[in-house]
């Protein structure tokens, strides 16, 4: 019992025995003349009235302290209790001032001017609907919190609400349903921030660029067989010199290392608006939706290894090695229903793995085919050159070298030198070996590090010796 019901406990019983002692000094106070009543004042009725009016009030606060405490069905029978012995009581006495002659019966006579049968018979008619207006708005507000439960459990039912308390109503019981209902909100707050940070977390393994390229909004929507063809660019990204560096570390400090630079490499992929698709070891498939952001991403690439090699001294320099093409990809999920994985699918994937082995062999950094090239913006201008032809699967395309990535006066030099350099490409494809050899020591003569060239000079004089032989 709250330690405020205790007090007033203790005020009710000490005006209740005073009150109870005063209260004939209230009744003899009425007093009646030619069929009307008039009330005399005096000390003791005034004190009686005053004691009786503040044990009603204290005795009225406590019984609804008392029905508050009560569960819904036994706060209605308690609560409609009283009001029925009242409204019995009313009518006992409109059926007393209607038969009997005693002064109770003449007061209430007088009061209601009841006269006969017909008079009381409406009193009694009003009381009674006296007294079903007052258990109507009595049962509909004790029933209130239930339709307050109704709502609530609606809006639980579509997800959890925003509020963060509830007030349904003031018993104890309805506080129980409130601190339940609190806690399967609550419940659903932890589950959807928990949703939320499984989908983050999702995200990291399977990029939201993918589900959006297939129309998804959410890891959960994913299903075996989900596929849709795209216009995209490939982006192959492969760290030149990692095994010969990662022979000389543990499997411990090998794992660090290549995070080291794919740490490096995927934000940048990211900032260029394209996603990983798959980490190849310590290289990287990653795709674009636009060529042109494909390009500018190798060359910060480049830049950015360039740097992280100035910066950690203890191990030795490594490189970027990048391919890039532009097609059809099938963007989809495989697998079997206990293991799904996203992936993409396409002769475009084949075709940039073939472009690595040429980024290999020509010894460049970034090269891209003839179809990125056209799908480029009119206006987008930057360094390269053509550097010969690939075929793969009976196709034959021409492929391109990025030079944003050399120093600026090795770039200018290349740049100079660009149609000397197409010119012995074209030469050596088409057999004239003598005049490719030419061309390529031209460009080596100026440029006496340009691998590609190197390359091309040395395959034109094997193919010069063995044409003498």
């Amino acid at each position: 019992m709250k330690s405020s019901t205790k007090v007033l406990l203790v005020l009710f019983f000490l005006t209740f025995i005073p009150a109870l002692v005063l209260i004939k000094y209230v009744f003899e106070g009425i007093n009646f003349s030619n069929n009307n009543f008039y009330y005399v004042f005096n000390g003791y009725n005034i004190a009686g009235l005053v004691l009786l009016g503040v044990n009603i009030f204290l005795g009225a606060w406590l019984y609804i302290r008392f029905l508050k405490s009560l569960k819904l069905s036994k706060a209605i029978f308690f609560a409609s209790f009283p009001i029925t012995i009242i409204y019995s009581a009313g009518l006992f006495l409109i059926a007393t001032a209607l038969n009997l002659q005693n002064e109770l019966a003449i007061f209430l006579q007088t009061i209601l001017k009841i006269n006969g049968f017909y008079n009381a018979l409406l009193w009694a008619v009003l009381w009674t609907l006296v007294y079903l207006l007052v258990m109507f708005v009595l049962y509909a507000y004790l029933c209130r919190p239930v339709q307050r439960v109704e709502k609530l459990a609606l809006r639980l039912s579509d997800g959890r609400v925003r509020e963060e308390n509830f007030n349904i109503g003031t018993s104890k019981q309805f506080k129980d349903i409130e601190a339940s209902f609190e806690k399967i909100n609550y419940n659903y707050k932890e589950k959807e921030n928990m949703v939320k940070q499984t989908d983050l977390e999702a995200q990291k393994f399977i990029p939201k660029q993918f589900l959006k390229f297939l129309g998804k909004s959410s890891i959960t929507d994913l299903e075996l067989g989900n596929q849709v063809q795209k216009h995209a660019t490939t982006f192959f990204c492969d760290i030149v010199s990692s095994t010969k560096v990662s022979s000389s570390l543990s499997l411990e400090e090998n794992f660090n290392f290549i995070n080291s630079y794919l740490n490096i490499v995927s934000p940048i992929i990211r900032k260029h608006d394209g996603f990983v698709d798959k980490y190849l070891g310590d290289g990287i498939l990653a795709v674009f939706p636009r060529p042109e952001n494909a390009i500018e991403c190798a060359t910060a690439v480049c830049r950015a290894i360039e740097i992280k090699n100035r910066s950690q001294k203890s191990l030795p320099d490594v490189d970027a090695r990048i391919s890039i093409h532009t097609g059809e990809i099938i963007f989809g999920v495989v697998g079997e229903e206990e293991r799904k994985s996203p992936t993409i699918i396409s002769d475009v994937v084949n075709l940039a793995s073939k472009m690595e082995e040429i980024n290999v062999l020509m010894g460049t950094k970034i090269i891209f085919s003839k179809e990125t090239l056209n799908e480029l913006p009119a206006k987008y201008e930057f360094a390269y050159r053509y550097i010969g032809l690939i075929t793969t699967s009976g196709e034959t395309t021409a492929l391109f070298e990025c030079l944003e990535n050399y120093p600026r006066k090795k770039r200018e030099r290349l740049l100079h030198l660009k149609r000397v350099f197409e010119e012995g490409v074209r030469q050596f494809h088409d057999g004239k070996f003598l005049q490719a050899r030419s061309s390529f020591k031209e460009v080596l003569r100026y440029v006496s590090d340009d691998k590609a060239s190197y390359v091309y000079f040395n395959k034109a004089c094997d193919k010069i010796e063995e044409d003498i032989s």
